[in-house]
């Protein structure tokens, strides 16, 4: 007997809200109290917090500092009107005012409020912006970082993270209307990845084209596309996904950050070449800016709590630290280990062992601020280092006499277009490229570089001249 539409429906609508609740109940659960024959005890589970809309904790820097608008007070128009300059921008005034902070407000009123730079007509050569966002903590993404463009979105932009907390810096994703003619990559989609080079940073062309419409304001950094890859379009096979992050090395760190970055390089143009006559109707304006994550807890922490000003763990499995990523006092050091995803579905809590006798264990003189333990029998360890005698680096460093920040390495700090990494501590780049990553074209932005590249060529030109004069006259 055929089933009535209606259930059908009913069906598919209870299918679903299963699937979601199965996916957002996994690793939410810390511990739980069971029975056994010797009475309850605590059964521990690896766990994680639940997502958060990370815009309402990050802190913004807008570089230049004189980058936004309204002091002085300045006209601009719009590409739709570009003869039509009737709007201001004055920063002294409350309703023409445009600030940092609304690019993180509710818009409660139910305006659309925006941040907005000064027009091109103020830095004619170029207009360039720097947008940096910071937590002083590490997060997960969960979900697609949206910005969200006023007056149209950029024609090249990158977005950059950092892992700790804006020392260095490495690309996430590249947007231009045209890959080749900015960055010198090939444009890609994210649906053009596949399992083995999903952690590929990519151009796209896709969020950067002219389509001369006020609805088109969006630009995304597509997360849930690369969980897709593993987890199926609808996200069903979560379980495959978490075994992924578990097994396949840098996955999960390329959704890590701690700081993220945006570069916006040119302005959206409408389709057309930069009118000089009217710079007026050239800015950037970012009415809003969503970065769904969760706080990293090392699998340790079910909840993540803001205390004073900051986002941290409310660590388990007797660990500590803003990350949970160290052994609470009276536990061994050296146990410490991240909790893990499998098996599935309830991952192994990897908890701290209890210390047994604290005993005067010598402390690494290099890693180590005082050469004795104290009467927990921990050592104190100078910054990035770690272990019960200090003895080790945490992630981000090496050892050489002592713990040193990484400045690339083949993991999460890695050079870029083709650069090499030596001894993690520098990236030995290709001769068109410059940087702390190679993340630079090396004659970006500067006078001459065409002229030092003729100079080059020319005296290869003559070199191999020299040569083939040299032969014919050999053969004479």
């Amino acid at each position: 007997m055929p089933m009535d539409p209606s259930s059908a429906m009913l069906s598919q609508a209870l299918l679903l809200l299963q699937c979601i609740i199965l996916t957002l109940g996994q690793y939410d659960i810390c511990k739980s109290l069971v029975s056994t024959d010797d009475g309850p005890t605590w059964e521990y589970y690896a766990c994680q917090p639940k997502p958060m809309s990370m815009k309402e904790y990050m802190k913004i820097r807008v570089e230049p500092p004189d980058i936004t608008c309204g002091n002085p007070p300045e006209r601009f128009c719009t590409l739709e009107n570009p003869y039509l300059c009737s709007d201001e921008c004055d920063a002294s005034t409350k309703e023409l005012a445009h600030p940092p902070e609304l690019m993180q407000d509710r818009e409660r009123t139910g305006l659309i409020t925006y941040w907005q730079t000064v027009t091109w007509s103020r830095f004619p050569e170029p207009l360039l912006a720097n947008i940096s966002l910071s937590w002083n903590k590490s997060l997960e993404l969960t979900d697609d970082i949206q910005i969200t463009f006023e007056y149209g979105r950029p024609t090249i932009i990158v977005l950059d993270k950092s892992l700790n907390y804006g020392r260095t810096w490495q690309p996430y994703q590249y947007y231009a209307d045209d890959c080749m003619d900015a960055f010198g990559m090939l444009p890609k989609r994210v649906q053009d990845l596949s399992a083995t080079n999903v952690t590929r940073v990519i151009c796209t062309e896709q969020y950067s084209r002219w389509v001369g419409s006020k609805n088109e304001k969006n630009v995304r950094f597509e997360v849930r596309d690369r969980f897709a890859i593993f987890a199926g379009t609808k996200l069903q096979n979560m379980d495959n996904l978490y075994t992924r992050m578990e097994s396949m090395k840098g996955l999960r760190d390329f959704f890590t950050f701690t700081n993220l970055r945006l570069r916006l390089l040119r302005p959206a143009l409408g389709g057309t070449y930069v009118q000089r006559d009217n710079l007026l109707k050239y800015f950037y304006a970012i009415s809003n800016i969503e970065i769904p994550a969760r706080c990293k807890c090392n699998l340790h922490a079910g909840h993540c709590s803001l205390r004073d000003g900051n986002l941290q763990c409310d660590c388990e499995h007797n660990t500590t630290g803003q990350d949970c990523s160290a052994c609470e006092r009276g536990f061994k050091a050296k146990s410490w280990k991240p909790g893990s995803y499998l098996p599935t579905p309830n991952g192994s809590p990897n908890i701290c062992e209890a210390s047994g006798t604290s005993g005067k264990c010598n402390c690494n003189q290099l890693g180590s601020l005082h050469a004795r333990c104290n009467d927990t029998g921990f050592c104190q360890c100078r910054e990035g280092t770690t272990g019960q005698k200090c003895e080790d680096c945490l992630p981000g460093y090496n050892w050489k006499q002592g713990c040193v920040p990484n400045v690339c390495d083949d993991e999460l700090l890695l050079c870029q277009n083709g650069g090499s990494c030596i001894q993690n501590q520098k990236c030995a780049c290709p001769p068109e490229f410059r940087g702390v990553l190679c993340e630079q074209p090396r004659c970006q932005g500067e006078r001459g570089c065409d002229g030092a590249s003729a100079c080059y060529l020319s005296a290869l030109t003559l070199l191999l001249c020299l040569l083939v004069n040299s032969l014919l006259k050999a053969n004479a």
